[in-house]
């Protein structure tokens, strides 16, 4: 069922991709409309919010976690299109300036330094991933929290902390260790992956995930699934157990589909 968020009061989310092939969140109070990252295609960022029924046009702005490719592949294209501000920490936009290429408006933030746009509350904080200044990100309105963290290879206490009180995570659970271990990738890459600036294993997942439960907590998508390294059924297996005796809706996000809105 498509949906119309246009009298939403709080937060809605979609995650239009998650993956190692691109990532992009979509993320609005029915005001003030965002992008966390835009690692597709713009064409494709577009046809998948259409699919939605969500308007490209109506987003007013980019945030950038980080500046690998599956995060920043459409931010240039979307920013010149709609004319959208970008934020950004000043070391990743000099790591993605290559990439981005030239846009009308760069906004920069720092890690741990909360800033608005519009009605909405952006808190920023630093994440543990091999990239120049990484982040994660919690949304906020109206004492309604969303918390995003999809590259870290370890839950630092920076991490717990600012995920906690969220209405809805979205958190890694990128890899099953003994598919990681006995796949295709050369050893080098299996290291960086499962390392402290990797990305975090279901097992590591689940553990956060326990830190995190309160009553508040309604939803979690478990995101940036490997296609090589994990499946679905071992994500949501993995992390089931910590949620068994709460009511807590657990999903995961898909690479190539986009995914169901959430209303906050």
């Amino acid at each position: 069922m498509n949906a119309d968020i246009s009298k939403d009061p709080n937060l809605t989310l979609c995650i239009l991709a998650s993956g190692s092939k691109g990532n992009a969140i979509y993320v609005s109070d029915g005001r003030t409309s965002l992008l966390i990252d835009a690692g597709l295609s713009g064409k494709e960022i577009e046809r998948r919010m259409r699919s939605r029924d969500l308007d490209p046009g109506s987003l007013d702005a980019i945030l950038v976690s980080h500046e690998h490719a599956d995060h920043v592949r459409g931010v240039g294209v979307l920013s010149r299109r709609y004319g959208l501000p970008v934020y950004i920490s000043p070391d990743t936009d000099g790591a993605a300036a290559q990439q981005i290429k030239k846009i009308r408006e760069v906004r920069h933030f720092e890690c741990g330094r909360s800033f608005a746009i519009d009605d909405l509350t952006i808190h920023p904080f630093s994440t543990s991933h091999d990239a120049s200044d990484s982040a994660g990100f919690t949304v906020q309105r109206n004492g309604v929290k969303i918390g995003i963290a999809t590259d870290l290879g370890a839950a630092t206490s920076v991490v717990r902390t600012h995920l906690r009180n969220c209405s809805l995570l979205v958190l890694e659970s990128n890899h099953d260790p003994k598919m990681l271990m006995e796949g295709p990738y050369p050893w080098h890459l299996k290291q960086r992956v499962r390392g402290r600036t990797g990305h975090l294993a279901n097992e590591a997942s689940r553990d956060l995930l326990g830190e995190l439960l309160h009553d508040g907590l309604g939803h979690v998508v478990l995101a940036h699934l490997s296609e090589q390294n994990n499946t679905p059924e071992l994500a949501l297996r993995a992390a089931a157990p910590v949620l068994s005796r709460t009511r807590i809706r657990l999903s995961a996000a898909a690479q190539h589909t986009c995914g169901e809105i959430f209303r906050l």
